[in-house]
């Protein structure tokens, strides 16, 4: 079997923390070596409860829970975990987001038959025929195929979703590290679409179901809408160049983060 571990980015979301880690029964955790927590400064009472809910559970030995040195957003989470991923030798990183939108078990089947072998990277999307949405409302609906056609037209490639909460990485297409100019905040995962279409990696859409219950959104819908809608149209005139260059706000040497607690066996 492949050595896969599983990035739970963790951003003051206790509401919601604990019901993504019950999401691991028994047959997920067969496919599963660790599970990484990485908390992102959350001025909340996630970390406590994390740890309760490990000591409690079979769950736990498989479990360790990071704290960045400092807020990296998003994508800079996403930089720890990937770092730790190549560090600790893993063949594959699956993401899948602390405020329980997405489902783990939606990737089941492509563990089970391990078509996710064949691919760079697996993208879970919230819009393809197969897809289940719940409470995610009709215009918010809209305006995503809106924009992942605006994002197929522009890149000449089907976008089925700029970025869900369930995805797949083949560590070996990250070892690069062709991600850590990418910006740390939300639009992270849509620089990772430019890459794949850049550098040719093998991708797959697969079906996923998600819901939002008692989830706050962070994100300012019409700034945020103005600043995705630019990626495609400037990397048009400059392609790798593009993807090449600097475009965080603030450049970080070193994205660090701190073992809270493990409990690994």
């Amino acid at each position: 079997m492949k050595k896969i571990m599983v990035f739970i980015p963790m951003y003051n979301c206790e509401k919601q923390i604990i019901r993504v880690l019950k999401q691991f029964d028994e047959e997920i955790l067969n496919y599963i070596e660790e599970i990484v927590i990485v908390n992102n400064r959350s001025t909340d009472d996630g970390e406590r409860k994390v740890i309760e809910f490990s000591k409690k559970n079979k769950i736990g030995k498989k479990l360790t829970l990071l704290r960045n040195n400092e807020n990296y957003n998003l994508g800079g989470s996403h930089k720890v975990a990937f770092d730790y991923a190549i560090n600790n030798k893993y063949d594959y990183l699956i993401v899948l987001h602390g405020d329980d939108q997405g489902s783990i078990h939606d990737l089941l089947p492509l563990l089970k038959n391990k078509e996710y072998e064949n691919y760079d990277s697996l993208l879970g999307s919230r819009f393809l025929k197969e897809s289940k949405l719940k409470g995610y409302s009709k215009f918010r609906t809209f305006g995503n195929i809106v924009y992942n056609f605006a994002f197929s037209i522009l890149l000449g490639t089907k976008i089925k979703d700029l970025g869900s909460g369930l995805n797949m990485y083949k560590v070996e297409s990250l070892k690069s590290k062709y991600y850590l100019k990418y910006p740390d905040k939300l639009t992270f995962n849509c620089y990772m679409l430019l890459a794949i279409k850049s550098y040719n990696q093998k991708v797959k859409y697969f079906p996923i179901t998600w819901r939002e219950d008692d989830q706050v959104s962070n994100v300012k819908m019409v700034s945020q809408a103005f600043k995705t809608i630019m990626i495609p149209i400037k990397y048009l005139f400059k392609r790798t160049k593009y993807l090449e260059s600097e475009h965080r706000d603030k450049i970080i040497d070193n994205y660090s983060a701190n073992v809270i607690y493990t409990n690994k066996k």
